[in-house]
């Protein structure tokens, strides 16, 4: 199947291996992105606009340029601490641009529209795993905004035939061993990256919260590697274009593993110690967010390449060494 597809932040961490994905499927890709966090060269083989998400003009040219079949919505921020401390960035980025990526595509009739969203739209729902069908209910702007988005796609859906599918992302890590893209070892933002940072700097690392009613005090998430993640937009776009209902499926490999239990396991991989320096609890982080996947598995047939956390964190770990040595000898 031959598609035309725009991906809204698709040259970011988890859009660049969504463009890989789709392209070694024989999709056509245009990626727009302000490149704020993403890179150009980690999309080499992609037609690439730079834009803003909630630029209505820039969108406009866009989907007057070419004849999409299918948009995949990845343009976000994504740090629920940040969120806290700029919540309006994260409702004009998340849920302002989602409305009017939204605006030109039910205009130009676009059939199917990917979002990725979060698990943080769950907030702290109290049990696990935590199925699709949950109350939503967000501890924090990230999450709030995420909902509000995935609200606006139902709304706006229902005056138009654009059938849709919600992906709510839990932790996504991990690398491409063979081309490390969308890895920023310099300046890591999530749990993952900064313990291979750590690890291969000798450096402290920090718990927010140890204290928490967990196995052993510290949080618990659920880790998917980013390229069985892009395998299900694949499918998804797969689902969408085979004239199936409109869905919402949780993205996780259906097991917790712990802060603790990351970073223990980060340095039995690296085989590097590092101090973990225990720091109070950060507001809006829930003490335990997991998968229920059994809905992803059933529709989309769907199974992860990467089956734990200690294979993830090894090609996070391997990808680490490989751009660090890269840099020292520059």
């Amino acid at each position: 199947m031959s598609l035309n597809v725009l991906i809204t932040g698709g040259a970011g961490y988890v859009g660049s291996h969504v463009v890989k994905t789709l392209e070694k499927s024989g999709y056509f890709t245009v990626v727009y992105d302000n490149l704020s966090t993403g890179r150009a060269d980690w999309i080499p083989d992609a037609e690439l606009v730079v834009g803003d998400i909630g630029d209505q003009a820039a969108l406009s040219r866009v989907f007057k340029r070419y004849s999409f079949d299918a948009v995949i919505h990845l343009a976000a921020r994504v740090s629920a601490p940040e969120s806290i401390k700029k919540p309006l960035r994260y409702y004009a980025d998340n849920l302002c641009g989602s409305i009017a990526l939204l605006k030109q595509s039910r205009k130009h009739q676009i059939p199917c529209f990917i979002h990725a969203s979060s698990a943080a739209v769950y907030g702290n729902p109290g049990v696990a795993p935590v199925g699709e069908n949950a109350p939503l209910l967000p501890i924090n702007p990230y999450g709030a905004s995420k909902m509000m988005a995935e609200r606006a796609i139902m709304d706006i859906s229902g005056s138009s035939d654009m059938r849709w599918t919600i992906l709510r992302y839990f932790n996504v890590a991990g690398a491409d061993v063979k081309t490390c893209v969308g890895q920023r070892p310099e300046n890591p933002v999530h749990l993952i990256p900064k313990a291979c940072r750590a690890a291969g700097l000798g450096q402290d690392i920090s718990i927010f919260g140890d204290d928490y009613d967990t196995i052993d005090g510290s949080c618990v998430r659920d880790y998917i590697h980013v390229k069985d993640l892009a395998h299900i937009h694949l499918l998804a776009l797969e689902y969408l274009a085979g004239k199936n209902p409109s869905i919402v499926l949780n993205c996780g490999l259906g097991r917790g593993s712990s802060v603790k239990e990351v970073l223990n396991t980060a340095q039995r991989v690296s085989g590097k110690n590092f101090t973990v320096n225990r720091k109070p609890r950060r507001p809006g982080d829930a003490p335990v967010l997991v998968a229920d996947n059994a809905l992803l598995k059933k529709t989309l047939n769907w199974t992860p390449r990467y089956q734990n956390v200690s294979e993830i964190i090894e090609t996070s770990w391997i990808c680490h060494q490989r751009l660090t040595g890269r840099r020292s000898k520059n």
